[in-house]
């Protein structure tokens, strides 16, 4: 590739990390305080679900006697969940916790942090990075290590292009991310003032029973409303049943729940039909609802695609009537109710949920519930399917300009919806 050499990371910018910030010096509130787990919810596009905070006082402290992340700056996460980064916008005041992630700053002339961050992202860059971790049983990327890390830096010109390009890419998936957000919150308002505030069409006039539900309504073990089945796993050590993304039958983990939004559209695995066959593994059907109930207790999706899963996770059955009830009953529920089944972590057994409790409305409601909450649904399964496309068009395009397939003087470069579409046709 004309024009581009090898630079060690340590020569472009500075590579360091936070001062240490005490336990005992977090505060309820004032400046959020960034663990990786932070920086590894931005990258999903959501906002972080529990902040810590420190004081004022203390960030202009270190701040003073420091220096904090400034515009332009980059954190990675570097224990544990390795390889992602975050730029810092000019807007975003806070400190971060050293040891988890590392901190670059001082980037020389020569080299833009945004063309580092989509270096990063791409499959050579982490596979670069991978391969410079140290320990067995939680991977770690050390500074020194970083410093040493060679990567293939093009002319400046070059890189801003790159980044320009693809960070279009990123401003029309954030887009996508944030209506879905907006739909799947507009659902879940829906179903509280339905379910939860009992306001449900004609709900003044609805005459109340001895237990104080609705006429109609009634409330049963799950199991007496719905066929309920719970995924299982092949020997792991018998590696050839498992195949990569986009091979076999999508094979459902805890961890794919966590990263897709409502509707689960792909895995991270798959199993051979030879594998569903000998271990007589359930495949669900498109639209099931899917609920995590081991580890991560509580965690519901729909399955975008037939798919199986593992144990960890029951397949409710349902109807078309009763689909997105159910989905927002689950979110709703309180699974602290049902006890734990471990003393080491939430969880609870496949008995537990088939006997949980459901409250289950008239056929009337269910029906006129059905009818306004799929439009939302559908709209979110639309999005979802953009969303994923846009994903795989970048991470391709990303990959071949990395890697020089792609060369930056390509006209169709400007061009990014013709582009997209050429990348997801080859």
């Amino acid at each position: 590739m004309t024009g581009w050499k090898r630079v060690k990371l340590g020569e472009v910018c500075e590579i360091t990390s936070s001062k240490r910030v005490f336990y005992s010096e977090y505060t309820e509130n004032g400046v959020p305080f960034y663990r990786s787990k932070e920086i590894i919810e931005y990258s999903k596009g959501s906002s972080p679900s529990e902040l810590l905070y420190i004081s004022e006082d203390k960030y202009n402290d270190i701040k003073r006697r420091f220096g904090v992340p400034q515009d332009g700056d980059m954190l990675l996460t570097s224990v544990g969940t390795i390889g992602i980064p975050y730029i810092v916008k000019s807007n975003n005041k806070f400190y971060f916790k050293d040891g988890n992630l590392t901190w670059f700053k001082d980037f020389q002339k020569t080299c833009l942090s945004s063309y580092l961050f989509y270096w990063i992202k791409s499959p050579l860059g982490q596979g670069v990075l991978y391969n410079s971790t140290i320990g067995s049983s939680q991977k770690a990327l050390t500074i020194n290590a970083l410093k040493r890390l060679e990567i293939p830096l093009p002319p400046l010109p070059i890189q801003h292009r790159i980044a320009e390009i693809l960070s279009a890419y990123d401003d029309m998936i954030e887009n996508c991310r944030r209506q879905i957000r907006l739909l799947e919150e507009a659902a879940q308002r829906l179903y509280r003032e339905w379910f939860v505030d009992m306001h449900f069409p004609n709900h003044e006039t609805t005459p109340r029973q001895p237990n104080g539900l609705p006429e109609g309504w009634e409330k049963k073990r799950a199991e007496e409303y719905f066929n309920i089945t719970i995924g299982k796993t092949p020997p792991r050590a018998e590696k050839q049943w498992f195949l990569n993304r986009g091979q076999g039958i999508c094979w459902l983990s805890i961890s794919d729940m966590n990263e897709s939004n409502t509707y689960v559209l792909s895995t991270k695995e798959s199993l051979s039909s030879e594998a569903i066959n000998k271990y007589n593994m359930k495949i669900v059907p498109k639209g099931t609802v899917l609920l995590s109930f081991k580890l991560t207790v509580g965690r519901v999706s729909i399955a975008g695609e037939k798919m199986c899963s593992n144990e960890a996770i029951a397949h409710f059955y349902v109807d078309d009537t009763t689909r997105y009830y159910l989905y927002g009953y689950l979110n709703n529920f309180k699974f602290s109710t049902l006890g734990s089944t471990s003393s080491i972590s939430q969880a609870v057994n496949s008995k537990i949920i088939k006997a949980m409790p459901i409250l289950m409305p008239t056929i009337e409601v269910l029906k006129q519930y059905s009818a306004i909450s799929t439009v939302y649904f559908k709209n979110i399964l639309n999005l979802q399917s953009t969303l994923t496309s846009l994903t795989r068009a970048r991470d391709l395009l990303l990959l071949r300009l990395m890697s020089g397939e792609i060369t930056i003087k390509d006209k169709e470069l400007t061009k990014g919806a013709t582009l997209s579409h050429k990348l997801q046709n080859t």
